[in-house]
């Protein structure tokens, strides 16, 4: 057994993949080396850390210092100076909100207000190895249910402990478990579903990247629970770093004997294949997936009968996502009362989320289900970037709602935000500050939503394309007052006759939009002005003539040669000319220039 002084942790989750982190891997081997402390000091490639704008990131055990923003250059001086000599190079070093420098990852506000229960391994062990996993009780749990305990215990545990699905709906898991261990068959299948398609999302994501055994052995221990013999991991093509991982741990768990035939001598036989979706939306709807598994077209079906009943192929499925799955061998190793401590009374443990858009710490985040709106998006979030004011967050991805300023000390539970006019989805948290038009906003979700529908029932198909044509037409300044009854008509009949998830839900951003937004909307139809500056066809460019000095910046920079004036004297703006892109108010260093 190798014994050494320190770890060097890499993040090497996609976002700091695309960063530059293998590079800076390899100078740290390659440092070390030259400097004889191979043999002291082990680099570790981890999964996602979460801070995923600080990347590439570092961290240095058993001390804990957090490097950020690390560069290829800068890893000779990290191993000089701290790895050598001791002294932590404090420019690479964190500063906290309040400016002040932050030498230890656990005291990085970021970090230290979070409970990480699905991404408890996450960006701390090698995703790559079973042997960390192991180290961390992996496989402990489904040990102890394979010889402690009878299915119908599995299922009081997970039932007791208050588990609601991450995916969305916030269907008690143990609920769905109990169905499926209740429906007759021989044959019964365990699916995972990581068809994780929000914009902004990438909870599951990176549990696949930085843990994926705790997948495989909760979903063993569901194989084990409702008598199936066999799963399968349905993951999107667009994550190919997930896919790689998944497909190396479950070669490891066969050559361990915690997957394939009579698992911990119990006689418990189970396996798991890997599926690879082309990237529907639509798939990460539970028959639709289910369509897809079983090599037809990626299109939903009317429920019931339920895939507890009948699944994939017809037989009972059990079907949960990543983050769910994430969950359960810590609530099997610390039992159902700790989980059921966190949380809200109906809505239990805690919950991952994607913080992205106007946010000064995008990332990810785990928090007990009922944090505060405020507290996720101005202190783990870090507040606004530039002194901009928070307008909106968009919450449950394209099929969710806006939540505003009188939002922000709400409660982010299931049932608080359903009565609210929105949902948790799968954790995505899109944040929007004072410059973000409300009215795009609603066309852009619709826009991804009529984009991503199978088509396959007429409200969905027909109804949220006619939707999107008039919201498109009210972003041109063509809008009129009927407009809003007409998307209001059309959102409450494709809500209540689409035939999935994704048709019933995807006229919520407009609804949302329209309820604490309406004057927007109407300064866009009645005033034809965009309020925020967002849509071009409503944007006109004005010179403030006692404020303009005639250097020409803004000629010279224009790219359509809109602009012209003889120099000192007062520039003008041809409109028929005018493109909207807003180089000239971006160049002008007196602010000189304007839109109406």
């Amino acid at each position: 057994m190798e014994i050494y002084r320190s770890h060097v942790l890499v993040c090497a989750g996609a976002g700091c993949i695309s960063s530059g982190c293998k590079e800076v891997k390899r100078n740290l081997v390659t440092e070390l080396q030259n400097n004889q402390l191979d043999s002291e000091i082990k680099v570790v490639e981890t999964g996602c850390i979460g801070s995923c704008d600080l990347g590439p990131v570092i961290v240095v055990y058993p001390e804990g210092v957090f490097y950020q923003r690390v560069r290829p250059q800068d890893v000779k001086e990290i191993v000089s100076e701290h790895l050598l000599k001791g002294r932590p190079v404090e420019h690479l070093l964190h500063k906290d909100q309040d400016g002040q420098t932050v030498v230890n990852y656990d005291d990085i506000t970021f970090f230290k207000k979070q409970v990480r229960i699905a991404l408890r391994n996450v960006g701390i062990i090698d995703p790559e190895l079973i042997e960390e996993y192991i180290a961390r009780d992996g496989y402990a749990a489904l040990g102890k249910v394979l010889t402690q305990y009878k299915p119908e215990q599995v299922v009081d545990v997970v039932k007791r402990s208050g588990l609601r699905g991450r995916g969305g709906a916030g269907f008690p898991t143990g609920l769905k478990w109990e169905f499926t261990m209740k429906s007759p068959g021989n044959q019964k299948y365990v699916i995972c579903n990581a068809d994780e398609g929000d914009p902004g999302a990438f909870m599951d994501r990176s549990v696949l990247e930085g843990d994926p055994h705790s997948v495989l052995e909760a979903m063993a221990i569901a194989g084990y629970t409702i008598g199936s013999n066999q799963g399968y991991v349905y993951v999107r093509a667009e994550y190919p770093l997930a896919v790689e991982r998944l497909g190396i741990a479950i070669e490891q768990a066969r050559k361990f004997g915690v997957l394939g035939k009579n698992i911990f001598g119990s006689g418990f036989d189970f396996d798991i294949e890997i599926r690879v979706g082309a990237g529907a939306f639509v798939c990460g709807e539970e028959t639709a997936l289910i369509a897809s598994i079983e090599g037809k077209r990626g299109e939903p079906n009317p429920k019931p009968p339920f895939p507890a009943s009948k699944g994939v192929w017809g037989k009972p499925t059990v079907i949960n996502n990543v983050e769910t799955y994430a969950n359960i061998v810590p609530i099997i190793l610390k039992g159902p009362e700790w989980f059921a401590s966190i949380g809200t009374e109906k809505s239990k443990g805690t919950k991952v989320f994607a913080i992205a858009g106007k946010i000064n710490n995008t990332g990810l985040v785990e928090v007990p289900i009922g944090t505060k709106l405020r507290e996720l998006i101005f202190d783990l979030g870090g507040g606004i970037p530039n002194g901009k004011k928070f307008k909106a967050a968009q919450t449950g991805g394209p099929s969710g709602g806006c939540l505003t300023n009188e939002h922000l000390d709400l409660s982010m539970d299931y049932e608080t935000l359903k009565s609210v006019g929105t949902m948790m989805g799968s954790g995505g948290l899109i944040v929007m500050d004072e410059d973000t038009c409300m009215v795009d906003v609603a066309r852009f979700f619709l826009d991804f939503t009529q984009d991503e529908s199978c088509g396959k029932c007429t409200p969905c198909r027909i109804g949220t394309k006619r939707m999107l044509e008039i919201l498109t037409r009210i972003t041109e300044g063509k809008g009129v007052l009927s407009d809003l009854e007409a998307l209001e008509t059309l959102a409450k009949h494709i809500s209540s006759t689409a035939l999935c998830g994704l048709g019933q839900s995807a006229p919520q951003p407009v609804l949302s939009t329209m309820k604490y937004f309406r004057d927007e909307y109407e300064a866009h139809i009645i005033e034809k002005r965009c309020p925020a500056g967002v849509c071009k066809a409503l944007l006109s460019y004005r010179v403030k003539a006692d404020v303009c000095r005639g250097c020409s910046i803004c000629a010279k920079n224009c790219p359509a040669s809109a602009i012209s004036g003889e120099p000192k004297k007062t520039h003008q703006i041809d409109q028929q000319k005018c493109m909207k892109c807003g180089v000239c108010m971006e160049k002008c260093p007196f602010k000189a220039i304007e839109y109406r």
